[in-house]
């Protein structure tokens, strides 16, 4: 087992672009806190592998006491063989970074954060409908550090109505500056449902412009490559060494638990996800059944899978893997479906693997969906 993920299903404030399960109420954090415990120790039977990776996630999981999250560390080490080296990441909002908590989230063996920074500047902030400003971003940042954690990654959203070009550079230039380790940067999204797409629709909010969102991109490599950072996933950067264990091993398939309402499951060949419902979830949970669904992945599920993950990471689609694992027919498709790619320059080919190149990364989901296989 690669790893266990935790969804914690509270927030703050709901941001315009969040499609993620949350809810702003915390009357029944109490009650969620005790059924995550109990999802930890009624599913110990399925993995007996060692855990090299623990992620809290959501939602805000800082949001919480410590001592809830402590708790739960509590119950994954008794039912789970966490390794003794395991990076465990917590997800938290600058706003709910103080250095009590800091501390008290070390002693319990927090090594690493992934903190929703999204913007140094208070207009982004503002538009996305952030809890925390400017200077609060800036801030946390110290207060980690001072904590003794030198191991955290900062997200950054580009390409929003109103960000300039400058905007966005000045945002780059201020995680340089300060060394963030890791940066996960993000073209912001409408998703259907979220606020952000109501407010388009209606035209209270300006439509996204994809030719911006490929310029801010183009801006991001540029300088992050000079800086030193090592762009190993379409979204993600880090210095040497300081790349995300948990996350690596999501797009190398790598199986994980998931536990909390929303949260999803992979075991190679099967996936399973938790109710979207925290009630629903409590109220199960607490009746010893597990509100999940579950499907089994044909092999050409797994395909496609391994097609959209590694062409978004560093070492790109591995002709070895294709050819041992699903054969050299399916090897031979793809090798005639991605020559467009290559003779327009956005896939390069190596003589062993397949990689984007620096333009092909901006349109890496279409390219992976036209060499998707519709059928075995």
């Amino acid at each position: 087992m690669a790893g266990i993920y935790i969804h914690i299903p509270f927030c703050r404030k709901a941001c315009h672009y969040c499609n993620f399960h949350f809810s702003t109420s915390l009357g029944k954090a109490e009650a969620m806190e005790k059924s995550i415990i109990k999802e930890i120790a009624l599913r110990s039977s399925e993995s007996r592998d060692e855990i090299q990776t623990i992620y809290f996630g959501g939602g805000t999981p800082s949001i919480l006491e410590p001592e809830t999250i402590n708790k739960m560390l509590q119950a994954i080490n008794a039912h789970y063989a966490v390794s003794n080296d395991a990076e465990i990441t917590l997800e938290a909002n600058p706003d709910d970074i103080t250095a009590a908590k800091a501390k008290a989230w070390k002693q319990m063996g927090i090594n690493r954060f992934s903190i929703g920074v999204q913007s140094f500047a208070d207009q982004n902030l503002q538009w996305m409908n952030r809890a925390h400003d400017a200077r609060q971003s800036i801030k946390c940042i110290q207060t980690i550090r001072e904590a003794g954690f030198e191991n955290f990654s900062i997200d950054l959203i580009y390409g929003t109505p109103g960000q300039t070009q400058q905007g966005w550079i000045k945002d780059l230039e201020k995680a340089i500056e300060m060394k963030i380790p890791h940066l996960s940067c993000y073209a912001l999204t409408v998703e259907e449902g979220t606020a952000l797409h109501h407010m388009i629709g209606s035209g209270k909010k300006e439509k996204i412009s994809a030719d911006e969102q490929a310029e801010r991109f183009e801006a991001l490599v540029q300088l992050t490559s000079s800086a030193g950072y090592i762009h190993y996933e379409i979204s993600n950067l880090a210095l040497p060494g300081k790349e995300s264990k948990h996350n690596s091993a999501y797009w190398e398939g790598k199986p994980y638990l998931g536990f909390g309402p929303s949260a999803h499951s992979f075991s190679g060949t099967k996936r399973s996800w938790n109710i979207a419902d925290n009630l629903k979830y409590i109220q199960s949970i607490e009746a010893g059944i597990l509100p999940f669904e579950e499907e089994t992945l044909r092999e050409i599920d797994q395909l496609n899978e391994y097609i959209m993950t590694s062409l978004r990471s560093i070492n790109g689609m591995q002709k070895e893997t294709i050819k041992t694992r699903w054969g050299l027919d399916k090897l031979e498709v793809i090798s005639i479906e991605i020559e467009q790619f290559i003779n327009s320059g956005k896939i390069i080919a190596t003589e062993n693997a397949w990689l984007l190149s620096g333009e092909g990364r901006f349109f890496a989901d279409g390219i992976a969906s036209s060499l998707f296989f519709l059928e075995d």
